[in-house]
């Protein structure tokens, strides 16, 4: 299938995305409770001011304000009728921005988790997934995004729903899951999980891969994990700008931008076609990212001792999968602020 993002990756070596949503309204003053969404509509201009923060940085592709979308989330914020509407104007104000860019810019329709748990462990049944992500996926398609784009999954069960659902609404689609519990996702998935899981697909993703986690350190090894399954599909990671500190009354990350330029690189030799931000990362670290990207030659596929000398030290000994060659030295560096 032909689109604006199989097509980026057809004449780029490397596809830069965007960064955090949630850090970057905050900073324009959403308050901690409220639905970002809902900003769609009441706050327009700020919305465009996200998407354009990622372009003027250097972005490629941009993910939509829609994270939060599902009926499920929305029920939250007594918005649960307005799926369609609030999914819709995100897509519209993100292909505006694209469109007068002067620039190919691919429009990702976020789709976040429902914040349910799926059957057998909960109670929410595969169809009622399905059914869901079908109504956001419609709602984001019909405002104009090039593609759907999953993110911060922990389940496969609410993995499968939503490529079944991007299948009803007939529009290519990417994936990602977190990372973030000792190399797996919440629900005990690991790397190689996920590069099998994604092939067993009657709706197979454009590109797969990772997003949020535990900090740029854990996301590459993540990324390793994915290459080490001898997957040919173009690998996603948007790892977080460091790791979350609390400092006077609000959420700090710590990574820099030329933390972040570092990551991007090795992200790059790592094997991922598709690099990007997650928490934390705002345009400062884009910024210096794409030039990074464009600047340094690539590599040969660093080694974990490389990436820890690099960018701090893993979260935790493991990646899941197995290999827990020394984890003492991987795990007690310093980490580079």
């Amino acid at each position: 299938m032909t689109n604006a993002l199989t097509q980026l990756l057809e004449t780029k070596e490397a596809i830069l995305a965007d960064g955090a949503t949630g850090t970057n309204l905050f900073n324009m003053g959403l308050q901690s409770g409220d639905a970002p969404e809902l900003w769609n509509v009441d706050a327009p201009d700020k919305i465009r001011a996200l998407y354009q923060g990622s372009v003027d940085a250097g972005s490629d592709l941009f993910l939509t304000n829609t994270f939060g979308g599902t009926s499920a989330r929305l029920k939250l914020h007594d918005a649960q009728n307005r799926v369609g509407e609030l999914n819709r104007i995100g897509a519209e104000l993100g292909r505006e921005v694209a469109d007068k860019s002067g620039r190919t810019i691919v429009v990702a329709g976020s789709v976040g988790p429902t914040g349910e748990i799926m059957e057998p462990v909960g109670s929410l049944s595969h169809s009622e997934a399905v059914e869901m992500f079908h109504e956001q996926a419609e709602a984001l398609k019909e405002g104009g995004v090039d593609v759907l784009w999953v993110e911060t999954i922990s389940a496969p069960e609410e993995f499968r729903a939503a490529a079944e659902a991007f299948a009803l609404a007939e529009i290519p689609w990417c994936g990602t899951m977190s990372f973030d519990t000792a190399g797996r996702t919440m629900m005990g998935v690991t790397s190689a999980d996920l590069a099998l899981l994604v092939e067993t697909l009657p709706n197979p993703p454009i590109a797969f891969g990772a997003n949020c986690g535990t900090g740029a350190s854990d996301i590459l090894r993540t990324v390793l994990g994915f290459t080490a399954q001898g997957t040919e599909r173009p690998l996603i990671s948007k790892g977080n700008a460091g790791i979350p500190k609390y400092v006077d009354g609000h959420i700090h990350y710590d990574g820099t931008p030329d933390l972040m330029a570092d990551y991007a690189v090795m992200a790059r030799d790592a094997g991922a076609r598709i690099i990007g931000g997650c928490c934390g990362t705002m345009p400062a670290h884009l910024e210096k990212m794409r030039v990074a990207l464009d600047s340094t030659e690539r590599g040969a596929r660093p080694t974990l001792d490389q990436i820890t000398d690099a960018l701090g030290p893993f979260s935790s000994a493991s990646d899941g999968t197995g290999d827990d060659a020394a984890p003492e030295r991987r795990t007690r560096r310093r980490r580079r602020a």
